[in-house]
C-alpha cells in the first residue's frame, strides 16, 4: 500500500471515530473496544501480503512450517522475557520502598542467604532449558529437509542468481527487472525476469553457494536464510502449502549492486511446474547469457 493511500486510509478511519465520539457516551467502552480492535487489526502481520509492507510491525505472514516454527518462537520468548522484565521491575521496587535509608538506619549485615541463592540460581536454570528444549528442535527440524522431493541449486553472483534443477537438467539465471521494464503487477526492486517455480505442498531441498564473493539467500515469509559461501555448499528447505508468490533478497553485504538482487519463488500447482518443466525442456543445461549481458559488467558505465 503506497504511503498516500495508507495516509488517506487512516484519516478516513480516525475520522469516523470522531464522529462515533457523541454515540461513545451513551454506549459506554463501545468505542473504545471498536478502537482498541481497530488498532490490532492495523498492526497485525496476517493482514500483510508476503512482501514487505509500509509502516509493517512483526513478521510477514508464515507461509511455510519452518518460518510458522520461527514465530511460535518468538511468540513463545516475549511471554518469557515480559514476564522476566515484570518479575526483575517487581523486585527492584520492593527492594527500593523495603530497604530505604529511612527505614533501615541501620542495615543488614546478612552476607548468605542458602535457600535465596538455591531459589535464584535453580529459576534462571529453569527458564533455560524451557527455552534450550523448543530452541534445539526447530534448529535439528532447520538443518536438513527430510525426505526430499526435488533439490534446487541457488548459485549468487554480483549481482544476480543461477538457479539449477539437477534433477531435470535446468538451468537459468535470475535478473532483477529495471525500473523503465517493469509492468503492472510487478513489484519494482523484487520481481525478476526469471522466478524460482516450485509445486506446491512439496518439500524441495535448496543448496545454495556462490560463484564470487558472500551473497545470504533470503526469503523472510519461508523462514529462510542462508549464506552463500564460494566453494561450499549450505543446506535447507522449504515446504509452501499455498500457490503465490513469495519475495526475498540478497541479505549479506555483497558490492555496490547488493540491494538489487532479489529472490522471487513462485508456488504453482503440480500440473503447472510439470508444464513449466517441459517448456524449459529437458537435456543439457541453458547455456548463460554473454557477460555484457549481466550486471556485474554494467557497473563499470556507472563508475
Amino acid at each position: 500500500m503506497p504511503g498516500k493511500d495508507l495516509f488517506m486510509f487512516l484519516s478516513r478511519y480516525l475520522g469516523s471515530f470522531q464522529s462515533l465520539r457523541p454515540r461513545a457516551k451513551r454506549r459506554g467502552s463501545n468505542d473504545s473496544t471498536i478502537k482498541f480492535f481497530f488498532l490490532i487489526m492495523l498492526f497485525t502481520p496476517s493482514i500483510l501480503a508476503s512482501v514487505p509492507q509500509p509502516w509493517q510491525m512483526g513478521f510477514q505472514p508464515a507461509a511455510s512450517p519452518m518460518m510458522e516454527g520461527v514465530a511460535h518462537m518468538h511468540n513463545f520468548l516475549l511471554v518469557v522475557i515480559t514476564c522476566i522484565a515484570f518479575l526483575v521491575g517487581a523486585l527492584l521496587s520492593y527492594v527500593t520502598v523495603r530497604f530505604r535509608a529511612s527505614r533501615n538506619p541501620i542495615p543488614s549485615k546478612t552476607a548468605h542467604h542458602t535457600l535465596l541463592e538455591v531459589v535464584w540460581t535453580m529459576i534462571p536454570v529453569f527458564v533455560l532449558v524451557a527455552i534450550a528444549i523448543p530452541s534445539l528442535k526447530l534448529l535439528f527440524s532447520m538443518d536438513k529437509a527430510q525426505n526430499a522431493s526435488m533439490t534446487v541449486k541457488a548459485i549468487g553472483h554480483q549481482w544476480y542468481w543461477t538457479y539449477e534443477y539437477p534433477e531435470k537438467q535446468i538451468s537459468y539465471d535470475s535478473l532483477m527487472i529495471e525500473d523503465k521494464d517493469l509492468k503492472p503487477g510487478q513489484i519494482r526492486l523484487l520481481s525478476v525476469d526469471n522466478p524460482v517455480v516450485v509445486p506446491v505442498d512439496t518439500t524441495v531441498r535448496i543448496l545454495v553457494t556462490s560463484q564470487d564473493v558472500l551473497h545470504s539467500f533470503a526469503v523472510p515469509s519461508l523462514g529462510i536464510k542462508k549464506d552463500a559461501v564460494p566453494g561450499r555448499l549450505n543446506e535447507t528447505w522449504l515446504r509452501i502449502g499455498k500457490e503465490g508468490d513469495y519475495y526475498g533478497q540478497c541479505s549479506e553485504l555483497c558490492g555496490i549492486k547488493h540491494g538489487f538482487m532479489p529472490i522471487h519463488v513462485k508456488v504453482v500447482s503440480q500440473e503447472a511446474y510439470e508444464a513449466w518443466v517441459q517448456s524449459k525442456g529437458a537435456g543439457p543445461k541453458a547455456e548463460k547469457p554473454p557477460s555484457s549481458s549481466h550486471p556485474t559488467n554494467q557497473v563499470k558505465d556507472q563508475k
